[in-house]
């Protein structure tokens, strides 16, 4: 098995490592990584929904299959094995938070509120109260550890770095935190996995919106918010009707796809969602470009750093050259894609210096080739 510190004083058999288990294959060998340290390890599963189709889908976490899974798991390895209901917290501060941000014209990360409140905030309780030493997640990202408290790292593989997501993670929170997948390939996890014998080794990964049944998100908000089916006007940016769309909900800056609109026009595309007004408002792709963003509820972990930073404003873009002036963020060169809503996280190489949410942008002030 892969060797792994988990950074706790010697000897690990007088510390207790509590194991988020969502019942996939990544916290599952994070829970077998701790065991094999000596370390008291004790599973803990948060179920967050069971309604209707989520249930016993495949690529759900959290529900009915997988905290069966994450029990078996537990079994296994000989570890305790706790389940506690969250539902209630996670439908108001990720489900209804993801119906209102696209009613409001924004395009909500539900998994960062998800990490925000009950994974971070409750699993934290949880796990002080059970006398963890430490919190251990199955995140591909990395802790290290340094004289000012540890830091929040990019994982080693690219492909897999999950630290956008985190980036509201607090210094207290991380400093109890332990990312045991870190330096590990996806590949690997899944042989270590086999190894040992776990029946979820080849289980296929949880998708990003967890409670989503069958990828639509409109369905989602639509049980949520009944009213967000409101249809309207797709206007130019001049504000001449082009076309009527469905209701808000079914669309996101940048989006070309699914417009609708006939006439033979040049391409167009998102560039912003009137809310007030129930309008989509499109223009050519020069019209995404944009010079600066304003970021609120910054969280900062860069301490006194002042250098060049580089900042990711989607999910899989790659980060760019920024400067951060205060709440403002302003990139070296036009961005595209930057929506009200996201997150703008910001990195000095490879460790995560903080970030914010996208609250307004700034078109560019030169025209962008289309």
């Amino acid at each position: 098995m892969f060797p792994v510190s988990f950074d706790l004083p010697e000897p690990l058999s007088a510390r207790r490592i509590v194991v988020a288990m969502s019942g996939g294959v990544d916290s599952s060998v994070v829970a077998a990584l701790a065991h094999a340290s000596g370390a008291e390890t004790i599973g803990v599963t948060l179920q967050l929904y069971d309604h209707g189709e989520a249930v016993g889908r495949a690529g759900a976490c959290c529900a009915g299959r997988d905290i069966r899974d994450a029990r078996a798991v537990c079994d296994q390895l000989g570890i305790a094995h706790y389940v506690f209901d969250h539902a209630s917290s996670f439908r108001e501060q990720v489900i209804e938070d993801f119906a209102d941000e696209y009613l409001a014209g924004r395009t909500p990360i539900p998994c960062v509120k998800c990490n925000m409140g009950p994974k971070f905030t409750d699993l934290f309780a949880l796990a002080r109260d059970l006398g963890a030493d430490a919190l251990a997640t199955g995140h591909y990202v990395r802790r290290v550890a340094g004289a000012g408290g540890a830091a929040l790292h990019r994982a080693h593989d690219p492909a897999r770095d999950q630290s956008y997501f985190l980036f509201a993670t607090t210094q207290a929170q991380l400093d109890y935190l332990r990312f045991p997948l870190g330096d590990l390939p996806k590949a690997r996890v899944r042989e270590i996995a086999a190894e040992l014998g776990l029946g979820v080794a080849a289980k296929p990964d949880s998708q990003d919106i967890c409670f989503v049944p069958q990828g639509s998100y409109a369905d989602v908000v639509r049980k949520v918010r009944p009213e967000a089916d409101t249809a309207g006007d797709i206007v130019d940016e001049a504000g001449r009707v082009l076309g009527a769309h469905r209701g808000l909900i079914h669309y996101t800056v940048g989006q070309r796809r699914g417009l609708d609109i006939g006439g033979g026009h040049d391409p167009l595309y998102v560039v912003r969602l009137d809310a007030a007004a129930k309008r989509v408002v499109v223009g050519p792709k020069s019209a995404l470009a944009v010079d600066a963003a304003r970021l609120e509820r910054i969280n900062w972990l860069g301490g006194d750093f002042t250098g060049p930073l580089t900042a990711k404003v989607r999910s899989l873009a790659k980060p760019v050259p920024a400067l951060l002036d205060g709440e403002r963020l302003v990139f070296d060169a036009p961005e595209y894609g930057v929506a009200p809503g996201q997150a703008a996280v910001l990195y000095a190489g490879d460790r995560v210096l903080g970030g914010g949410w996208i609250a307004q942008t700034e078109r560019a002030r030169v025209a962008v080739a289309a």
